[in-house]
């Protein structure tokens, strides 16, 4: 396996790492505001049904089911590089095409959603890409950090992002608005050109025959549902995502038609998303050093559960305040728990199964979401809006279980790095904890330690 070469001035010598960050920081803005705006504009600007509203969200997730494996088998075989540049520009030009349609008087709800599922594969093969390009560029013991930088400048859009968006669609409008995440995505993409960091594809034994889709794919999936740590951040992740997407999916509709909150103050509402995670991107290596890995995944995991309570109990009179709180907490307690479990998994995983390990997690944990948005509009439609948003927040109140119950409130340090497996080899479980792989030729024994992105 190859050596990576630590930079002498740590990450901010690293310029292949610090292009894909600059990249990936613009990119993120402009998401913001078309996270604002494509609802707002489906909400407002083609008047869509609570269920059509659900069936939008629904269909940028959707993606994660049906393609999140296979695109994992062909990330672990093809260079990450090429695959994060035609993620962002293809995506660049399919937003593009809303302020145009909407010029010329022909967009509908229907093409909308048709973009959004389109939008959503690129976006599983740039996320699943990405997440296992970084182990490419700074060394394991970097991981929290690279983790840290660049879930900070997400954190940092989620604080200007909504804000603006709110600004850009009261001048601007929803679809116009939406031109300028095509614009970031380009600008995405002209930094990932640049960088050289080599990567090496997984080699094959003379005689070998070409490896086939369905038996790699299996190989990434048992081994997070094998995996005594990662099974159960999958179980915690995806129950938190699927209740908590019950009440998000309807919560800009209860926002706007319930609470009649402003553009304005609705992107001030979900810039506490963005405050919060900021804190919590800052703060998440003192908080792992103080308390260890495993109790602070599961201690963050307890605050975004609790934080759902807050949109339902938020009084109709005054309610930005509450939700501002319910977004705070929110945000600081997901983007902590993210990174400390993320840098874990790529920390415990071979490089040849990088790729399809973060397809197995965010297939399982992601495919969750369209589930949970369907019933939030089913729930919306029978019932009321509120009455969704507190089925989501009392069924959240549960999700933190499954990491304080098991072996992940033990961990205490990140793990060594592990020895290379060789593909086709057996999968055993050694007494240190994680799930290896073993030849005739080299044993891998990793120490354990334990989402959003």
């Amino acid at each position: 396996m190859r050596k990576l070469r630590r930079p002498a001035g740590g990450l901010w010598s690293n310029t292949d790492f610090l292009k894909l960050w600059s990249g990936q920081s613009i990119s993120e803005f402009g998401s913001q505001v078309s996270a604002l705006a494509i609802p707002w504009l489906a909400a407002v600007g083609l008047h869509a049904s609570p269920i059509e509203f659900s069936v939008l969200g629904m269909l940028g997730f959707l993606p994660f089911i049906f393609f999140a494996l296979p695109a994992g088998v062909w990330v672990d075989r093809l260079r990450r590089r090429p695959i994060l540049i035609a993620g962002d520009s293809a995506r660049a030009v399919l937003l593009a095409y809303i302020p145009v349609a909407w010029a010329i008087g022909i967009l509908d709800i229907w093409q909308l959603m048709a973009l959004q599922f389109v939008i959503g594969i690129f976006t599983v093969f740039f996320d699943i890409a990405y997440q296992s390009y970084l182990p490419s560029l700074v060394d394991r013991e970097q991981l929290v950090e690279g983790n840290s930088k660049l879930q900070t400048t997400v954190a940092a859009a989620g604080i200007g992002g909504p804000g603006l968006a709110g600004v850009l669609i009261g001048v601007l409008t929803a679809p116009y608005a939406i031109a300028l995440d095509a614009v970031s995505f380009l600008v995405s993409t002209a930094f990932m050109l640049p960088i050289r960091a080599p990567e090496t594809l997984p080699e094959r034994r003379e005689g070998e025959p070409k490896p086939k889709m369905l038996p790699e794919l299996k190989e990434g999936l048992l081994y997070v549902v094998r995996h005594r740590h990662l099974k159960w951040i999958a179980m915690c992740t995806g129950t938190s995502n699927f209740f908590g997407q019950i009440g998000f999916s309807i919560l800009i509709l209860y926002i706007a038609r319930t609470l009649h909150i402003s553009s304005f103050w609705a992107g001030t509402v979900f810039a506490g998303l963005g405050v919060g995670s900021i804190a919590g991107a800052l703060t998440t290596t003192r908080l792992q050093r103080a308390v260890g890995v495993g109790r602070a995944i599961w201690l963050t995991a307890v605050g975004f559960s609790a934080a759902g309570l807050t949109f339902p109990l938020a009084p109709r009179s005054f309610p930005v305040p509450v939700l501002l709180v319910g977004t705070l907490v929110a945000g600081y307690a997901g983007m902590a728990y993210n990174i400390s479990q993320v840098s874990l998994r790529q920390a415990i995983t071979p490089e040849r199964l990088q790729g399809r390990m973060n397809a197995s997690m965010r297939w399982i944990v992601w495919g969750t979401i369209p589930l949970g948005t369907l019933t939030g509009g089913a729930i919306a439609t029978a019932y009321s809006l509120r009455t969704a948003l507190w089925v989501g927040a009392i069924g959240g109140l549960l999700t933190f279980l499954p990491v304080l119950l098991s072996s992940v409130r033990s961990i205490r340090e990140m793990p060594e790095p592990l020895v290379e497996p060789r593909p086709l080899d057996g999968i055993v479980e050694p007494a240190g904890g994680a799930t290896v792989q073993l030849d005739a030729r080299a044993t891998g024994d990793g120490g354990v330690a334990a989402r959003a992105e």
